[in-house]
């Protein structure tokens, strides 16, 4: 039998006393509960055994009076925790050698409250918002100040992210970008954070990094590719991309034989912007019928359909397929259920949701530091989903060993 099952159920006997005092049982967990009081005991006892470790003999035992180092006495010292604010003695040495790890020297909380601070501000909680469901939630004031330190200290794993070694080959790789406000030189202005979504081999979605900048161009997409490669990623199949400017230019400079595919879904949310509300349910239809054709020869008769019907009001919109069309075909090289894995960002577009819906609280950035910060953990808690790999994987990979021969490794 183990000792829980031996010695005098203490807990059950504490709840039993709250109990008999006519006292709800929620109290227990409410703001000096009993879990914040067994929570100050389990520190203090923590904190007690730490001191025996360090000196080498339990209080008030003889082999302390001839031992070099001995106990000297406590020191007060108010922790914050997820359980609320209360105080401990911590115990000093007479070397002032001890350095507690529960709850090391210039630290007033317990680890536990940093993580929840983090979590907060990974869902997009400004500063404030966080102090205030602190006080709410757990009876814990903490300062402004102190929430900032806390994810300041992220900037570290956020700049060893951004810089971690990628793998060689991603068969595919999709790219968009989010407006964001940030606060710079004394005025506002918009940025856009880039972000490039891949699959990797085994079919499982990776976030290979985060950029931020004012303009996008050639050249900066050029820089971006230069230090994915730095980083070990040499190849690339298929990139699904939505017009952002100079990115093909550069894709294919970077990358001379990816094969570069237009997201469909901006396509046809595109062609339907300027198009009356009665008549776009029609017009969708027709553009579905593109798409979804068998072959790039059926969807090319499609859309020659489609123009006769509709150039004399919309002739923008057959104009743009045309201009686009040789970005739009590479889907058809594909059966149909791996089509839906590539002719659509919607991969990432799920991600964007949840990251601006993180930074939605945060009307104006402060810095691009701060847009990294709340990027990269909204990020982090996105990526905890991916566990598997996307829907059709095996096939998709067969594919592509076959379409891009010599360039998928044989597992």
């Amino acid at each position: 039998m183990t000792d829980i099952e031996t010695k005098p159920n203490f807990l059950r006997e504490l709840v039993k006393e709250h109990l008999a005092a006519g006292k709800h049982p929620r109290e227990l967990f409410e703001e000096g509960g009993l879990l914040k009081q067994l929570t100050k005991q389990l520190v203090q006892i923590c904190l007690e055994a730490e001191m025996d470790t360090h000196i080498g003999y339990e209080k008030g035992e003889r082999a302390g009076k001839s031992s070099e180092n001995r106990r000297n006495g406590h020191s007060k010292k108010t922790i914050q925790s997820d359980q609320g604010e209360f105080s401990v003695a911590v115990p000093r040495d007479r070397n002032a050698e001890f350095e507690p790890q529960l709850v090391p020297k210039h630290t007033t909380r317990l680890a536990g409250l940093d993580s929840k601070v983090l979590a907060l501000y990974a869902r997009g909680m400004t500063v404030r918002d966080i102090q205030a469901q602190l006080a709410e939630m757990y009876g814990v004031d903490i300062s402004p100040g102190l929430i900032s330190n806390v994810t300041n200290a992220v900037q570290e794993d956020v700049k060893a992210w951004q810089s971690r070694p990628l793998d060689e080959l991603y068969p595919i790789v999709w790219f968009d970008a989010l407006q964001v406000k940030v606060r710079h030189e004394q005025r506002v202005i918009n940025k856009a954070v880039y972000l490039a979504l891949a699959v990797n081999t085994s079919g499982r979605k990776e976030l290979l990094g985060i950029w931020i900048s004012q303009n996008e161009g050639a050249k900066f997409w050029l820089s971006i590719f230069t230090e994915l490669k730095n980083r070990g990623m040499k190849d690339v199949l298929l990139a699904c991309v939505d017009g952002l400017t100079g990115l093909d230019e550069a894709l294919l400079a970077a990358f001379p034989n990816v094969m570069v595919q237009t997201c469909i879904v901006h396509m046809v949310r595109n062609s339907t912007k300027f198009v009356s509300f009665k008549e776009r349910k029609e017009l969708c239809a027709d553009l579905k019928l593109i798409y979804n054709a068998i072959d790039e020869k059926q969807a090319a008769e499609h859309l020659d359909n489609f123009c006769k019907k509709w150039d004399k009001k919309y002739s923008m919109i057959g104009k743009s397929w045309r201009q686009h069309w040789d970005r739009i075909i590479p889907m058809f090289l594909f059966p149909e259920e791996i089509r839906r894995t590539i002719y659509t960002t919607n991969a990432i577009e799920s991600m964007n949701m949840t990251l601006r819906k993180a930074s939605r609280n945060h009307r104006i950035f402060p810095d691009d530091e701060s847009v990294f910060k709340v990027m990269y953990l909204a990020s982090q808690n996105i990526s905890k989903k991916w566990t598997m790999p996307i829907r059709n994987w095996g096939a998709a990979l067969n594919w592509f060993a076959v379409e891009f021969k010599g360039r998928v490794p044989l597992v």
